[in-house]
């Protein structure tokens, strides 16, 4: 029989092994933590540390991580440091910034977070040269944006969590109408991470079926096939953030989830396929804004982008929304 041989694309990439990485988190708060719980539970990582301004909430959580070890998947240090802790970072996670206060704009709390992220990155990158990055802080595509223009990174070491959790909650919505598994639910979030996101329902599919199709192509044969309301979908996508926080104070599971899976498909061989914020270079005609398209990631680096086939509607709705980023960006002080 003839030898199997490796294709080319795949024997030149980077393999990882997931048990012998390290990540830091920087930020302690209650995304940063409980990402910093997930990737432990996940078995992502041989090595967590946690970095916060404010150090003994850093050592609590790292403390209270570290003491269930014992019955993680496999041995886990989970550990507080600082930036100099941080060094040999296969990845770095960033989620920390503050929250919107009462009558702050979104332009003033943008530039607070803006300055943030530029002092972070003038001192995470000295010791994480070679890291590659994950930008979770609010508001996410802005801050991917700086991160990329003043880091010094290469752009396909940094990634912004962009419309993944968007993503995850139109799917969750999509699956509870239709009765079938979310991963049987192909459908995106694209654009900002906030106000102009929008889903293109052209090229949502069910499993294997267009999304507007459905009724026609899925019988079920003790159940109902309702009607999907779009809108309601939207809306419930849109909202569910204000809702949660409104309800419990913040937001952390669904987005600690998120955040693994890009690490998840970070650390493989094989690329992955997430709704993420990277730098645009004319996909779509969109230059020089972070923003979620379809992105290839693997071997520690965004591959590439998938760019499917928009309506003309879906496309300016894309415009829009790197239109209504660059308004952000050409007001705040980078």
């Amino acid at each position: 029989s003839k030898r199997q041989t490796m294709p080319n694309h795949m024997r030149k990439g980077r393999f990882y092994s997931m048990a012998n990485k390290k990540i830091t988190v920087i930020g302690a708060g209650s995304v940063g933590s409980t990402t910093a719980f997930a990737l432990a539970l996940k078995n992502l990582a041989n090595e967590i540390v946690l970095v916060d301004i404010n150090e003994n909430k850093a050592l609590g959580e790292a403390m209270d991580i570290h003491q269930g070890s014992p019955l993680f998947p496999e041995p886990v240090i989970v550990t507080a440091g600082n930036y100099e802790s941080a060094a040999n970072s296969d990845i770095v996670i960033i989620t920390s910034g503050l929250p919107r206060k009462p009558g702050q704009t979104r332009i003033d709390l943008a530039q607070n977070n803006v300055n943030i992220m530029k002092d972070i990155a003038s001192k995470i990158t000295k010791t994480c040269p070679n890291a590659t990055y994950v930008i979770v802080s609010n508001p996410v595509d802005i801050l991917t944006y700086v991160f990329t223009k003043v880091s010094g990174i290469p752009e396909d070491h940094i990634i912004g969590s962009g419309t993944l959790l968007d993503t995850v909650r139109l799917r969750a919505r999509i699956s509870q109408y239709l009765s079938v598994s979310q991963k049987n639910v192909h459908a995106y979030v694209f654009g900002e991470h906030g106000e102009t996101s929008f889903v293109p329902w052209s090229i949502a599919e069910v499993s294997t079926i267009n999304i507007r199709d459905y009724k026609e192509y899925i019988k079920l044969s003790n159940d109902i096939m309702v009607d999907l309301d779009y809108d309601e979908i939207y809306q419930y996508m849109r909202s569910s953030g204000a809702k949660i926080i409104e309800r419990k104070g913040c937001t952390n599971y669904a987005i600690a989830v998120s955040v693994c899976t890009l690490c998840e498909h970070l650390s493989a061989g094989v690329n992955s396929v997430d709704t993420a914020s990277t730098m645009m270079h004319g996909e779509y005609g969109l230059n020089d804004v972070c923003l979620s398209l379809p992105v290839l990631i693997g071997s520690g680096r965004v591959q590439g982008h998938i760019l499917p086939k928009l309506t003309d509607e879906e496309i300016a709705k894309l415009k829009l929304s790197g239109d209504a980023l660059k308004k952000v960006i050409a007001q705040v002080n980078i």
